[in-house]
């Protein structure tokens, strides 16, 4: 059961989200999540001195990591993971929120360090999923696990954030199969 201050400090959060989605950082402001949760500034600084620490503590409550896959094949959990991850790109205000939340993280210390532990939680499902693939022989035991993971995510990342493409059908499937396919 969810206790009356628990849903009060969620409604704050999905309203400061909502503030960072529409306005950006520079409209993110204690006023604007305020006025937008139906709260006072007073009660949001209570809970968060300053916006911040609102910033770090919505991001980090939303954005849990993917669940990770056990299909007993690093093909298939890989493609799980990435295609699960295409649809947070392609179907929800994550895109927008990560790219406000990396800008901001460029000038603040707090949110860098947030940034980095959130991107390592973030990480966790394809780094088990290719450890277990390791262990089950499916990939070399060279393999180092945070490059593959960088080579899977990659692609995504560069045609959504800098290219501005659209992420084709299929492509998951080959840039599974290009990273993780034994080499001959």
């Amino acid at each position: 059961m969810v206790s009356r201050g628990d849903g009060a400090r969620q409604r704050m959060l999905t309203a400061a989200l909502g503030v960072l989605d529409e306005s950006g950082l520079a409209g993110f402001t204690m006023e604007a999540v305020a006025r937008r949760a139906g709260a006072s500034k007073a009660t949001l600084y209570r809970r968060w001195p300053t916006t911040g620490a609102l910033l770090v503590d919505a991001m980090d409550t939303t954005f849990r990591p993917l669940p990770t896959p056990d299909t007993g094949s690093v093909v298939s959990d890989a493609t799980e993971i990435l295609t699960a991850f295409v649809t947070l790109l392609e179907r929800t205000p994550f895109p927008r929120l990560l790219a406000a939340f990396i800008d901001a993280a460029e000038r603040d210390p707090a949110l860098s360090k947030l940034h980095t532990d959130l991107t390592s939680r973030r990480r966790e499902p394809m780094l088990v999923v290719l450890a277990r693939g390791r262990e089950r022989g499916e990939i070399g035991p060279d393999t180092d696990p945070e490059l593959t993971t960088d080579l899977l995510t990659s692609p995504f990342f560069y045609r959504h954030f800098v290219a501005h493409r659209p992420i084709p059908r299929g492509m998951v499937a080959e840039v599974v199969e290009r990273v993780l396919s034994p080499k001959t």
